[in-house]
């Protein structure tokens, strides 16, 4: 969610576990959505599917792609893969009557939301918690609207479904924007993500429109010399009929995820302009995989190439976590000794001419959905070390939680690695000049220590939290939510609702919730809201806590994959 999150180099790993998914179920057959009479329909009007005369099919297009040229996704007999969900036993009267009134808790929080988005800031793209606003931060096409569609599906709340899906019909046009300039991955994950995921639920072939809309104008972006996407797209430039170059560098996880989103529309469209279109992005990331300063990992920004041969996605993300699980996680001291991982950020460098490795110690909300990532590819890979490495993932954010004071992780905080991973007994002393360490302070000073411990409120374990705030992120609630369906574990349930109730009691405002500005402070008396609820705080962070006290078989892993923005699409199975 750039333009407030999103994230870094992983995502590729997330998007290779999916696209092998679709590449292994890629059969297409009727399907059905999520409630019963929702089936999708056998014969769709061609005109919703290939409507030429649309406006943005009219643009001229500068750098065709030629016939040859084009990829088409594959054909074949879907293969059984090993299921990732766990088998879960029967429930408890008193289990059951639990969970069920923690649902119904997480479905009035979102009714609540909802009915504050109709009331202040329907069809805009945000509602304001605190002024009874609106604001339109992602071109105007309602993105708390399109990004809740499915969330309002999967809650049963038909009503506000059938509403919502016929004003987005007749009032949300993707030719014009309140942005000049767009950024195409976010209107992906959102929009084209959000249309997509409605439309395999409900079957409504009106969201199956709106998608092909939201496809046919995010193609234009791709009308380059060497096809690769423009990321910060100008469309006015586009529709005055001007030539577009892709910039020579772009973020590698806003390139590698729109994979997912495109493969789908082929896959439900049957044409293959998309598949391809993202395929050319996905055979230059294989291409360049080995080739990187630390290889089997992809740089943060890369340049944009084209070419190579029909990737091995199931190769591809082996390789990946192969070096992230060596490079990129470290175990922090922390006062309990807990058994935990983080994700930091490794950066490469050459000493002596010889490459070398660090690892900084950041950890980061964001990047709270590796552990979620590492949980599936263990199920479908049968890696049991990414099982392993999964859990002490998830484990670490549910720790950075547990022990901030409000109960709720910060976007970005430091801490002390271990000096070994088998053995890490909690040091006080080594903490403390570890904070000074990272303050920049040349030689160790306990008073010193303890100012800066006071003045920067740093729970034990914490070395630095150099941005406070907390933006109603899903990451961390993701991979709960995945971790549990595949272990089952009952304890993962009650992790989520600690986190469930932290996060409603400093961040519900009259209306709605809004994110705050500093989670170090000690009381919620002293917290401080911002006047800012993201589409994801409805499309992703509640349908997870949803989700997590669902039955297992709603929206079942072993049926459905989920994008960047959490929108599920239905896996075609044998």
């Amino acid at each position: 969610m750039f333009a407030g999150r999103r994230r870094l180099v992983f995502p590729i790993g997330a998007v290779l576990l999916i696209l092998y998914l679709g590449y292994k179920l890629s059969v297409r057959r009727p399907e059905a959505g999520l409630w019963p009479e929702a089936q999708h329909p056998l014969h769709v009007n061609p005109k919703v599917l290939n409507d030429e005369d649309y406006f943005w099919r009219q643009i001229p297009t500068q750098y065709p792609v030629p016939p040859q040229s084009m990829r088409a996704f594959p054909q074949g007999p879907p293969v059984a893969l090993p299921k990732i969900q766990a088998e879960f036993p029967q429930e408890t009267t008193s289990d059951r009557k639990l969970r069920l009134q923690r649902q119904a808790a997480v479905r009035s929080a979102f009714q609540r939301c909802w009915d504050a988005y109709v009331k202040h800031a329907w069809l805009q793209d945000e509602v304001t918690p605190l002024s009874a606003s609106s604001k339109n931060t992602f071109g105007g096409w309602g993105a708390t609207l399109v990004d809740s569609l499915d969330t309002l599906c999967i809650m049963g709340l038909r009503q506000e479904f059938d509403e919502a899906v016929t004003a987005v019909a007749a009032n949300i046009s993707f030719e014009t924007s309140s942005l000049t300039e767009i950024n195409v991955f976010e209107t992906t994950i959102r929009y084209l993500g959000g249309f997509l995921a409605a439309y395999d639920l409900s079957g409504d072939p009106r969201l199956l429109q709106k998608a092909r809309e939201v496809g046919d104008m995010l193609y234009v972006a791709f009308d380059t010399p060497n096809h690769m996407p423009i990321t910060r797209w100008e469309l006015g430039r586009a529709t005055s009929g001007g030539k577009q170059q892709a910039a020579e560098w772009a973020l590698v996880a806003e390139i590698g995820s729109l994979c997912m989103e495109f493969t789908r529309l082929s896959l439900i469209t049957n044409d293959q302009k998309w598949f391809s279109a993202a395929e050319n992005i996905m055979l230059a990331l294989q291409k360049q995989q080995m080739e990187t300063k630390l290889p089997g990992l992809w740089p943060i920004s890369m340049v944009a190439l084209s070419g190579g041969l029909l990737p091995h996605y199931g190769d591809m993300y082996t390789e990946a976590m192969k070096t992230a699980i060596k490079y990129n996680f470290f175990r922090p001291m922390v006062p309990d000794s807990a058994d935990i991982l983080v994700s930091g950020i490794a950066r490469t460098s050459t000493e002596n001419g010889k490459p070398s490795v660090t690892v900084e110690t950041q950890g980061q909300h964001l990047v709270c959905f590796a552990g979620g990532m590492l949980a599936i590819g263990g199920k479908l890979l049968n890696e049991s070390g990414h099982l392993t490495t999964a859990r002490k993932l998830v484990d670490g954010c549910i720790w950075a939680y547990e022990n901030m004071p409000l109960g709720i992780m910060p976007e970005v905080f430091w801490m002390a690695p271990c000096d070994s991973d088998s053995d890490c007994p909690w040091d006080e002393k080594k903490w403390m000049q570890a904070v000074l360490e990272r303050a920049g302070a040349d030689k160790y000073d306990i008073d010193s220590a303890a100012d800066l411990i006071k003045e920067r409120r740093l729970p034990p374990g914490f070395t630095d939290i150099p941005d406070k705030r907390y933006v109603l992120r899903p990451e961390a609630i993701e991979s709960v939510f995945i971790m549990y369906r595949t272990t089952g574990d009952p304890r993962l349930l009650e992790a989520a609702w600690a986190v469930f109730e932290a996060i409603q009691a400093v961040t519900k405002t009259d209306i709605a919730n809004s994110a705050v500005a500093d989670v170090t402070v000690a009381s919620p008396a002293e917290v401080r809201q911002t006047d800012s609820m993201e589409s994801f705080w409805m499309g992703e962070t509640l349908k997870y806590f949803y989700l997590v006290f669902s039955e297992p078989d709603l929206i079942s892993l072993d049926e459905w994959v989920f994008n960047t923005e959490a929108h599920p699409f239905r896996r075609l199975l044998p």
